[in-house]
């Protein structure tokens, strides 16, 4: 089945504010050390550092069985957070790994779980920077995929700047990864975005200042979690 083009009207609109802030509740536990396990994978998790949820996953699976093709490309996996996507891309033969994360404790976590499990050779391929978006990455850099889970939601649903760093940016975080991409020239020509966002975001908002960037977006998985929020994964290439 070929992807849909995103069209703003089929986009639903953001769920209302009090359902967001109650499906987004922050876990007690947050600045704790916890561990977290998927794919056969353990991983130490600092305090302050996020367990990947449900939509992360969504990422996480795709570069793990090829539908993100990462093979022989540049790859640059933005909020690694605990590293898992970096871990995919580097079992699928990925060129080589951007870990970009605006906290350097991700940052490093990350880093230290390739080298724990995949030891001296993958780490070769990752270049873990602490990043806001973009901003550290050498000029001149070009990306081949990009994946990005952003902290979209459209409520502010705590105080603590850890949640909202990893949560609640809103779209206005989205539009300025955007802008980078475009004015940095960041993305080869036949270069793909794999976007995670759901109704608890501005899709119209976010997916309208896509194409404001002349970046052309499909749909090509849609769930819906029996809760009210649905979610979208889109790619999203450079227009002609």
């Amino acid at each position: 089945m070929h992807p849909a083009p995103a069209k703003l009207d089929d986009l639903p609109p953001p769920l209302p504010s009090e359902q967001i802030v109650a499906l987004n509740r922050p876990k007690k536990d947050l600045h704790t050390h916890r561990t977290y396990s998927w794919n056969g994978w353990d991983f130490d998790v600092p305090p302050g550092v996020f367990i990947p949820g449900a939509t992360s996953r969504m990422i996480h699976e795709r570069v793990l069985d090829g539908t993100i093709f990462v093979r022989g490309r540049c790859y640059a996996a933005m909020g690694v957070g605990l590293g898992v996507e970096a871990l995919a891309a580097a079992t699928q033969g990925a060129r080589q790994i951007y870990a970009l994360d605006v906290d350097p404790t991700s940052v490093s976590s990350a880093q230290e779980h390739v080298a724990r499990m995949l030891g001296p050779g993958a780490v070769n391929t990752l270049v873990p920077l602490a990043s806001d978006l973009f901003d550290a990455v050498p000029r001149g850099v070009q990306f081949d995929v990009i994946t990005f889970n952003p902290p979209a939601v459209n409520e502010k649903v705590s105080t603590d700047p850890a949640v909202v760093r990893n949560v609640c940016e809103g779209a206005p975080i989205v539009a300025t990864f955007f802008t980078q991409i475009v004015e940095r020239d960041l993305l080869t020509a036949d270069g793909e975005i794999f976007l995670v966002i759901s109704n608890t975001a501005d899709l119209r908002t976010i997916i309208g200042n896509a194409s404001e960037h002349r970046l052309r977006a499909e749909v090509v998985h849609r769930n819906d979690w029996d809760d009210g929020v649905v979610t979208f994964v889109f790619r999203l290439q450079r227009e002609s």
